[in-house]
C-alpha cells in the first residue's frame, strides 16, 4: 500500500480521480460536489499515513465522487513544507483541505490563507487551536491518554509493582500530543506512582525518545515501574532503550496499533496500544470534505477549540483482547501480516492463527 515515493515530499501529487459522484447541484445552489480535495499529512515517523490514512481516504472519496481529485502530500515533519503544499493545493483549485498539521500553531496560517480564498479546512487527527478550522475529525485524544495511562496503572496495581513512572509525550508542536499528555496526567497523577521524569519528544521521533529514556534508565536504575509513551513510535523507542541497556523491561504503553507495536504486544515487549481504526476517521473525513464541497454543514457531536467536531472513542489493546480487536471487523491488519515466522510461537500461545 506504500505508494508515495520521495518525490511526494517536494512536488504535489494528484492521485487518481475516483468512483461514483452525484451530478446534481449542491443544496445551496452552488456548483455541486466535484473538484479537488487536498489530503495533507504531517510526517513519515509514523507509518500509518502512507499505509492506511491516505489509501482509506482516497477509497472513500472514490465512493462519494468520481469527479473529485485527491491531492495527497506528506510534509515529513517540515511545517514550512506543509505550508507550501497547502498553497500549491489552493493554486490547483482544491475546494477543501484535510489537514493533519506538523505544527498546530503554524497551521493557523494555513487555515487563515485557505479560508480567505473560500477554501474549507478540515482538521484531521490533530486540532488547530489558534484558528478554528471548518471542522475537526479525530479520536478523542485526551481520552486516549487517560485510557493508556489508566490501563498501565491498573496493570501495575495488579502485579504489585514498585517504583515510579516515566512519561514520554509526543511533539511539543502538536496540539493533539498536548491533549494526550493531559489525559495521561488524569490517570497517573493520583495513582500513587511517582512521576520520575517527563519528556516532550520533538517530531514524535522514536530515536529521540530512545535517547531520553536511555538517560533516565541510567539515572533511575531499578526504580522504573513503567513507561507511559504517547504513541507506538515513542513506545518502541523506550523499549529499545531498555533492551540496549540490558536491564529489566517494564510495561510500556503505546497508541496507534501499528504493525510493529502489535507484534511487540504479542511478544510481551509492549504492554498496550490504542486501537483507533483509521478507517473510521479517514472515511468520516472524506464524508465531511464532500459535504463541505457541496456547501452542506456536516453533523458534529462536539466542539473543540471553537471547531465543530466529530470525536470517536478509542479502545485499549492488550494481549487479553488483541485477537478480537485487531483481527475483528474494524481491523486493518491480517494474521498473515502479524504472525510472521519470528512471532509464530507467540501468536500460537495467544491462540492467534
Amino acid at each position: 500500500m506504500r505508494r508515495v515515493a520521495a518525490g511526494a515530499l517536494t512536488g504535489l501529487i494528484a492521485l487518481t480521480a475516483l468512483a461514483a459522484c452525484a451530478e446534481e447541484p449542491a443544496a445551496n445552489g452552488g456548483e455541486g460536489g466535484t473538484g479537488a480535495v487536498a489530503f495533507l499529512m504531517p510526517d513519515l515517523a509514523s507509518t500509518r499515513y502512507e499505509e492506511y490514512d491516505a489509501p482509506l481516504f482516497e477509497a472513500k472519496m472514490g465512493e462519494l465522487c468520481a469527479d473529485c481529485e485527491v491531492i495527497y502530500q506528506n510534509a515529513d515533519s517540515d511545517a514550512a513544507l506543509q505550508q507550501q503544499q497547502a498553497n500549491a493545493a489552493i493554486a490547483q483549485g482544491a475546494k477543501v483541505i484535510v489537514l493533519d498539521p506538523v505544527d498546530s500553531t503554524a497551521a493557523a496560517t494555513i487555515v487563515q490563507t485557505a479560508q480567505s480564498q473560500g477554501v474549507k479546512v478540515v482538521a484531521y487527527d490533530r486540532p488547530i487551536p489558534d484558528k478554528p478550522a471548518d471542522f475537526y475529525v479525530s479520536f478523542d485524544n485526551e481520552a486516549i491518554g487517560e485510557a493508556i495511562g489508566q490501563s498501565l496503572v491498573d496493570h501495575l496495581d495488579e502485579s504489585g509493582a514498585q517504583g515510579g513512572l516515566l512519561q514520554v509525550n509526543g511533539s511539543p508542536t502538536d496540539a493533539a500530543a498536548g491533549l494526550i499528555r493531559d489525559g495521561i496526567h488524569n490517570a497517573i497523577d493520583d495513582s500513587g506512582y511517582e512521576l520520575l521524569a517527563e519528556y516532550d519528544t520533538p517530531e514524535w521521533s522514536p530515536e529521540k525518545a530512545q535517547q531520553w529514556v536511555s538517560g533516565q534508565i541510567a539515572q533511575f536504575e531499578g526504580g522504573i515501574a513503567g513507561v507511559v509513551a504517547a504513541n507506538d513510535g515513542t513506545g518502541g523507542g523506550a523499549i529499545a532503550a531498555f533492551k540496549a541497556a540490558d536491564t529489566t523491561l517494564p510495561p510500556v504503553t503505546g497508541n496507534d496499533a501499528e504493525l510493529a507495536a502489535i507484534q511487540r504486544i504479542i511478544a510481551g515487549d509492549q504492554y498496550n496500544t490504542i486501537s483507533k481504526p483509521i478507517k473510521i476517521v479517514a472515511e468520516a473525513a472524506a464524508e465531511v470534505a464532500y459535504d463541505l464541497m457541496q456547501g452542506n454543514e456536516p453533523e458534529s457531536d462536539a466542539t473543540l477549540f471553537d471547531t465543530p467536531s466529530a470525536l470517536f472513542e478509542p479502545t485499549v489493546v492488550t494481549q487479553e483482547n488483541l485477537k478480537d480487536v485487531i483481527f475483528g471487523p474494524e481491523g486493518v491488519l491480517t494474521v498473515e501480516e502479524v504472525c510472521t515466522a519470528e512471532y509464530a510461537d507467540a501468536c500460537a500461545a495467544l491462540d492467534i492463527a
